[in-house]
């Protein structure tokens, strides 16, 4: 019903920049809510930052003013640009959506992309 594909991520050393980018390629279901989520090595997966269909952003604390999150919400498209990185920002993310499944009874489901690693270097 949705299928997330996800690109960008790799190595990169503390300072630099990464741009993470997902596509909901099958576009039969309007999304409600596009973001991404981390997961580091033995913790839980965080939400790092997600934009409603109104335009509203969140960030987690850690990541504000350094990631921003954008969308092309014609192509179901979204991207986190990542700055100023940091070796806690070391995980693998997730993209992930709210997509409206059924428009006659408003049921909406969630959605994983696979995950891609970003690694950080001290």
């Amino acid at each position: 019903q949705v299928q997330l594909v996800e690109s960008g991520g790799g190595l990169v050393q503390a300072g630099g920049s990464l741009t993470l980018a997902c596509a909901e390629v099958l576009q039969r279901h309007p999304i409600n809510t596009m973001g991404w989520y981390r997961q580091a090595p033995g913790k839980q997966r965080d939400l790092v930052a997600q934009i409603q269909s109104r335009g509203q952003t969140t960030y987690a604390d850690s990541v504000k003013g350094r990631f921003t999150i954008s969308r092309d919400i014609t192509k179901n498209t979204w991207s986190l640009r990542m700055n100023s990185l940091k070796s806690e920002d070391t995980a693998v993310y997730y993209c992930y959506c709210n997509a409206m499944i059924d428009s006659t009874t408003f049921r909406a489901g969630d959605y994983w992309g696979q995950g891609i690693q970003v690694t950080v270097s001290a």
